[in-house]
């Protein structure tokens, strides 16, 4: 940019409007400044004054013009078309974008050197310590959960804490930055922060050391009495109502709002938090809180779904708040429920009641975790059938917050993949071992600081065995269906790895689904230092890009020992029965959530309907709010994915008939 002093005609001019400075000369503006829009400003250290002209349109159909306007600034770069109005303390150090609008302002500064909440350390899952990681712009949640959970690998977390220090010390400026068409309206103090394009800043209390990552693409808004010191919000971030924030990373697409109050926290893409509390946990992808008496405290969640009055706790009052849990992906919590750290908690599970036995349920996933006389009764694979379970799955992809097209997370929606099904096949053999150990006729089974009833113990054997059918079924069609198959050479060639990747368990790095292989391959890599942040996040994306790949693999493996021969030994009749035992668990899963989904529609259901008539009034006046059970989006759903699901079936079995 070219800048040149003030003319005297024009210093003189500014002088009539009310202007001070301690150095003129150390005004410098663009050609085609003028004068007009600048009134009772004081000016100090080096200023540069962009051109003004341009007209701002408020709520309410109200048209004020660019310029500086009753403000006092120290060392600041204004952009084109800025208007600044009303700075009641002062402007120091900054460098404002054009078409930027700052009014009725307190203080906007830098003090010092900082990095903008780049490097802060956040004491995620044990309050107590051990687990610190250091927040940056960039931090996706995959690498988070590695350098959280990791720490048996130290050179891993060694090099990695290093490299975010590298990253942190690059971002260090003793000037800071609102980027451009920012609004930032009746706000109080804004210290150490760095402000990205197109944010909205309205009523914002206090924002210090921290970064706005706010972009055109996904703009960042922040609301009435929000507090937020020692952060980094992700694009597309929404903040309101109070909310407090202290030591978080935000990530992108997510809502805090209804004096909602978050430390010492990571909350990944999608993160939904109202009226209640989080402190030291490790919020994964889509957990979501709406509750005022809901507390989450140092834990790990994604995919939750966190009823009324949820709790944890993670003090016995001997050596302080030093535990922590688990629940893995999709768990659910209901009202007023509890649990006593540690514990971990299976992935699509649903906790009811009070656990206080330090419960692990992880091999045992779409589980009940119900409380009776204080006791934890598990209920085996019972979330496979439920309506919830399947809405849920359905819902997450439809809400995704995300608008910026460079997505931090990578995220995985999948209800069943190797990291679900793993689970399921070891919790079949687990419940297979229990029984064979305590005898078919035994009425309660133990299992990890839980009690399994002898008819659950049979039922979600049942269930495991269906979900398995699906999802390996599942896999076997989409490898077919689009295939020309005249032969079994044709067939064998189709089933055939793309990748060897994939074989053994899989994890869910807070979204990521990969093979540990691949993660562990990774982590090798990052502990000989040849990789940066940037390569270790592409690296993550590959894995995502390239998951229905090795889930191919891992699905083959284990048809093959279904099939009791390799691929290459495979008769067509196997593959015709694996086809129909496909269509039937299909099929009977669906009538299972088909039922379950009536449930909502049953006369217990239509109580408080039709308040002041009979019988026939409450039916109608139930329907009317609620529809019928047969024009209900989602029953119909159900059948029209039987009827599918039936369809592709015979038509992949008519392409194995045809081969001779």
């Amino acid at each position: 940019m070219n800048y040149r002093q003030l003319t005297d005609t024009e210093e003189q001019q500014l002088r009539s409007q009310g202007c001070t400075a301690r150095n003129w000369r150390k005004v410098l503006v663009k050609d085609g400044f003028d004068t007009a829009y600048v009134r009772d400003v004081r000016f100090s250290g080096d200023i540069k004054l962009g051109v003004f002209g341009k007209e701002f349109q408020l709520p309410g159909g109200i048209s004020v013009p660019s310029g500086i306007y009753h403000a006092m600034l120290h060392n600041v770069e204004v952009g084109d078309n800025v208007r600044l109005y009303n700075v009641n303390n002062y402007i120091a150090n900054y460098r404002i974008g054009q078409n930027t609008c700052i009014e009725n302002i307190n203080s906007i500064l830098v003090d010092g050197e900082t990095s903008f909440g780049n490097g802060v350390r956040v004491a995620v899952m044990n309050e107590g310590g051990g687990r610190e990681i250091p927040i940056f712009d960039r931090l996706s949640a995959s690498l988070a959960y590695v350098m959280t959970l990791y720490r048996h690998r130290p050179e891993v977390i060694k090099v990695l804490e290093q490299l975010v220090d590298d990253y942190a010390a690059q971002q260090k400026s003793s000037m800071g930055e609102i980027g451009e068409d920012v609004r930032m309206i009746n706000c109080g103090s804004i210290k150490n922060v760095r402000i990205g394009d197109c944010a909205v800043l309205d009523g914002v209390s206090r924002l210090k050391n921290g970064t706005v990552n706010s972009n055109r693409q996904a703009p960042v808004k922040l609301g009435s009495g929000v507090k937020c010191t020692d952060f980094i919000l992700a694009s597309g971030v929404t903040i309101g109502d109070s909310t407090l924030v202290d030591k978080c990373f935000v990530g992108q697409g997510c809502i805090f709002d209804k004096h909602y109050s978050a430390g010492e926290s990571l909350f990944f893409s999608n993160c939904q938090g109202m009226h209640g509390e989080a402190c030291a946990i490790f919020a994964g992808p889509y957990t979501v809180t709406h509750h005022k008496s809901t507390l989450l405290i140092a834990g790990m969640f994604s995919f939750l779904n966190a009823g009324s009055g949820s709790n944890q706790s993670n003090h016995m009052y001997k050596l302080g708040p030093i535990h922590q849990g688990l629940a893995e992906r999709g768990a659910k919590t209901t009202s007023d429920s509890y649990l006593l750290w540690p514990s971990k908690i299976g992935a699509f599970s649903l906790v009811m009641g009070r656990h206080t036995h330090h419960s692990d349920t992880s091999e045992l996933p779409f589980s009940y975790l119900i409380e009776n006389q204080s006791e934890t009764y598990l209920v085996p694979g019972a979330n496979l059938r439920t309506v919830g379970t399947i809405r849920d799955a359905q819902k997450w992809p439809k809400r995704d917050n995300r608008l910026d097209s460079d997505k931090l997370d990578c995220i995985n929606f999948n209800l069943l993949s190797p990291y679900t099904v793993q689970k399921m096949w070891r919790g079949r053999e687990v419940l297979n071992e229990l029984q064979a150990l305590s005898g078919i006729n035994t009425e309660v089974y133990g299992y990890n600081n839980t009690k399994i009833r002898n008819t659950s113990l049979l039922h979600g054997r049942e269930l495991y065995t269906i979900g398995i059918c699906k999802f390996l079924g599942n896999s076997l069609i989409s490898r077919l269906e689009k295939q020309e198959l005249h032969s079994m050479d044709d067939v064998r060639a189709a089933l055939r790895p793309d990748t060897p990747t994939g074989h053994g368990d899989w994890a869910d790095l807070a979204g990521l689904i990969a093979p540990l292989s691949e993660v562990t391959r990774l982590l090798d890599d990052i502990e000989s230092s040849s990789l940066t942040l940037s390569q270790i996040q592409e690296r993550f994306r590959e894995m995502h890009a390239n998951y229905y790949s090795y889930e191919w693999t891992w699905a083959l493996k284990h048809l093959e020992q279904v099939w009791g021969c390799s691929v290459e030994q495979v008769t067509r009749e196997q593959l015709l029965q694996t086809i129909d035992e496909w269509q039937k668990a299909v099929v009977d899963l669906d009538h299972m959530v088909y039922k379950d989904a009536r449930k909502e529609f049953d006369l217990n259901s239509q109580t408080g309907f039709g308040a002041d008539g009979d019988s026939s009034q409450q039916k109608a006046d139930f329907e009317s709010v609620r529809g019928s059970f047969e024009s209900n989006s989602f029953v119909q759903a159900v059948l029209e994915h039987i009827d599918r699901k039936s369809a592709l079936g015979n038509s992949v079995r008519a392409k194995l008939q045809k081969i001779q």
